[in-house]
């Protein structure tokens, strides 16, 4: 692959996802406010700060394909952050028991070179089980989800919060659409497959 694949992200979820391509990449920490403006919808929140992350890597390289991604909670029309306290955590788990939240993830594909960027959002459906507060207070301390949007880590011990997952991608849910990423990077010239066959 002639041209560097950076990730506009420091997430160690985000980048364990992006190992499995199997291609060499490298990453760096987007500095970007996330506040949502006014009466912007979660998908347009999504859109933007995944493609402001992916525009922040011109302060730090010449050229490349830059990924860069944003991920929100949707529960009742309402955006929900991360919860970053315990009480928070069982706060959102206790109003998620029995109900559904989609989680929206914005992913762009930007070229530094080209200055032309692609972007889609990626929507992901959870179904939880009825929670009771204790077993909503075991989990917190077991997985700690402060930092987690919909206070869970679904690649854990938080698979055992849902009745069932519904969406085209798994690894939306942990914030890098990568069946969409795939197709993103064949449109720019770099097919997987043969990549990987050459590498």
């Amino acid at each position: 692959m002639k041209i560097p694949l950076i990730l506009a992200s420091s997430s160690e979820f985000r980048q364990s996802i992006l190992k499995k391509i199997n291609l060499p990449f490298s990453s760096f920490s987007p500095e970007i406010d996330e506040t949502a403006r006014v009466n912007e919808t979660p998908e347009q929140l999504v859109l933007r700060l995944a493609e402001q992350k992916a525009r922040t890597a011109t302060k730090h390289y010449a050229q490349g394909l830059v990924i860069g991604s944003d991920q929100v909670a949707v529960h009742q029309n309402q955006i929900l952050g991360k919860p970053h306290t315990k009480s928070n955590a069982v706060a959102q788990l206790q109003l998620f028991s029995g109900q559904k939240v989609t989680f929206l993830t914005g992913l762009c594909l930007y070229n530094i070179e080209q200055n032309k960027s692609v972007s889609i959002v990626e929507p992901f459906h959870v179904y939880f089980r009825n929670l009771n507060k204790n077993q909503i207070s075991a989990y917190c301390d077991a997985e700690q989800p402060y930092q987690c949007a919909g206070s869970f880590k679904s690649e854990g011990l938080g698979i055992c919060l849902f009745e069932k997952l519904e969406g085209n991608d798994p690894n939306s849910l942990i914030g890098l659409p990568l069946i969409q990423l795939t197709q993103m990077l064949l449109d720019q010239g770099i097919d997987i497959l043969t990549e990987n066959s050459t590498a």
